[in-house]
């Protein structure tokens, strides 16, 4: 299901959309050496990995990034910066981001412009991949196709809570990230997946 989408390990997804597209790459065990496009939603080691990047880039990857994301200038790669609410087209492929950030915890303040991004995908429809979030005004109003959403709590939502946003915004599908290694337990996945209402298909992928 969805064999298009792998996630690696946490918050590192890969998408082949005929163009290979990567999210925060992290503990990258094979280096392939294939990503046309990176994307990154913020600067935390675990989802901005220069020794990962190095793994999946050539000579073309275009990384995109937020702006508060500098470290990305020693890449030699083509480099676009992003704010929250952006809407670019890179190598084909429409891209938009979505702002990322908690509440009420200190780790990903509104104000550093850290995102999630929206890929448009002519046969698959739009897919969300949320970054390390609360719901949030903002995310409550995604309309996409596929959502990628974390469930690990401590950082980010819990699983009941990105069960809640999943509800909210009703994709055809659900993918529960960033759990089961550094932050959150294996089971989070069920919980997510219980929580969550008939209209969407949960998919598990850790």
């Amino acid at each position: 299901m969805l064999d298009f989408i792998i996630i690696n390990t946490h918050s590192s997804i890969r998408i082949d959309e005929g163009i290979i597209i990567y999210c925060d790459p992290f503990k990258i065990k094979e280096e392939k050496h294939d990503a046309d496009i990176i994307l990154i939603t913020h600067s935390h080691y675990d989802h901005y990995s220069p020794d990962d990047i190095q793994k999946v880039m050539k000579a073309d990857t275009v990384i995109i990034c937020p702006k508060s994301v500098r470290e990305t200038d020693g890449s030699g790669l083509e480099v676009i910066r992003v704010s929250a609410s952006d809407s670019i087209e890179v190598k084909g492929i429409s891209i938009e981001t979505v702002p990322a950030y908690n509440k009420l915890k200190p780790f990903h303040p509104k104000s550093n412009g850290w995102v999630g991004y929206i890929i448009s995908s002519p046969e698959h429809g739009r897919i969300y991949i949320a970054g390390d979030t609360d719901m949030t005004e903002e995310n409550s109003h995604v309309q996409c196709d596929i959502a990628l959403l974390p469930a690990g709590g401590t950082y980010t939502m819990n699983a009941r809570k990105a069960a809640a946003l999943a509800n909210t915004i009703r994709p055809q599908y659900a993918i529960p990230i960033h759990y089961g290694s550094i932050v959150g337990s294996p089971e989070d996945g069920e919980v997510f997946r219980d929580a969550v209402e008939s209209m969407t298909e949960v998919v598990l992928k850790i």
